[in-house]
C-alpha cells in the first residue's frame, strides 16, 4: 500500500485527485493539504511515498516546501501552468499533471509511478530545485527552524554565508541554516540587489557601508548590522560593477 498526500489550495482539485485514485486499490490517501504549511507537518507525521503537489499555492508554493523535506518522496505535480514551463522539470518529477486533469492522464501518470515502484527521488528534487520558475527573482527565502518553515523577506537580509553543504542566512531574525549552495541562490536572487563579493559570502548591496583594503587583490566590506566580510578581487569587480565606480 502506498501513502499518499494531495496538495493544493483548490478544494475541488483536491477532490478530483481522491476520487481518480479510488480506482486503484494500493493507493491510500492518507491527507490533503491546503497549502504547503499544512502539507509540512503532514509529511513529517505520515512519511508518504507520493504527493500530489500543485506549484502555485498561497504562504510558500511547491517547490519551497520540497527545498524543505529532508528526505523527498516521489512527486506528481498538478499544475495550471502552460507545458512550456514544465518541460524542465518533466525528468525529473514522476510526472506532471496539467489541469483540467482528464482520467487517461491521470492513468498515464499512475502507471508512471508503478513502473518506477514509487522509489524515494531525493535528487531528483535536488535538481527540480535549480530550475524553479518564477515571474522575476525570489523576494525570500524559506527556512527550516527547528522543525517550523520561517520566511525570510530578501529586505531583511544581513548576508548570506557558505557553511560546507549549507549556507547560513543572517537577517535582522537571527542566523538560519539551509541546505543549498551560494550559486543557487545567486540565479534566484535579484542580481541588481545582491551581490557575490566571495565565494563564501553573497551580500545585499543595501547593507555595504564601506570597503577598506585589506591584503594583496582583497578588500573588507563593513556592513550597516556591524559585520566584517571578506571581499575578492572578483567580488570586488562585481562590486565596481553594480555601483558603477
Amino acid at each position: 500500500m502506498y501513502k499518499v498526500i494531495v496538495i493544493d489550495d483548490e478544494p475541488l482539485a483536491r477532490a478530483l485527485i481522491v476520487k481518480l485514485l479510488q480506482s486503484y486499490l494500493n493507493f491510500e490517501v492518507v491527507d490533503e493539504c491546503p497549502d504547503g504549511f499544512e502539507a509540512f507537518k503532514s509529511i513529517q507525521k505520515h512519511n508518504p511515498d507520493l504527493l500530489f503537489l500543485d506549484i502555485q499555492m498561497p504562504r510558500i508554493n511547491g517547490f519551497e516546501l520540497l527545498e524543505m523535506l529532508d528526505k523527498a518522496p516521489a512527486v506528481i505535480f498538478t499544475t495550471a501552468f502552460d507545458e512550456y514551463a514544465l518541460k524542465a522539470f518533466e525528468s525529473h518529477a514522476v510526472d506532471y499533471l496539467l489541469k483540467p486533469i482528464t482520467r487517461e492522464r491521470f492513468d498515464k501518470a499512475i502507471q508512471k509511478c508503478q513502473s518506477q515502484a514509487l522509489t524515494s527521488n531525493i535528487n531528483a528534487v535536488a535538481h527540480l530545485i535549480e530550475y524553479q520558475v518564477y515571474e522575476g527573482y525570489q523576494h525570500r527565502i524559506v527556512v527550516k527552524d527547528k522543525g517550523n518553515i520561517r520566511i525570510i523577506p530578501a529586505e531583511e537580509i544581513h548576508y548570506i554565508e557558505a557553511n560546507d553543504d549549507y549556507i547560513k542566512i543572517v537577517s535582522k531574525e537571527g542566523s538560519f541554516l539551509k541546505k543549498n549552495t551560494l550559486t543557487n541562490l545567486e540565479k534566484i536572487l535579484d542580481p541588481k540587489q545582491f551581490v557575490r563579493v566571495h565565494r563564501s559570502f553573497l551580500m545585499p548591496i543595501r547593507q555595504l557601508q564601506s570597503i577598506e583594503p585589506y591584503e594583496k587583490n582583497s578588500h573588507i566590506a563593513l556592513l550597516h548590522c556591524g559585520m566584517k566580510i571578506s571581499v575578492s578581487q572578483a567580488g570586488m569587480t562585481r562590486l565596481k560593477s553594480l555601483l558603477r565606480l
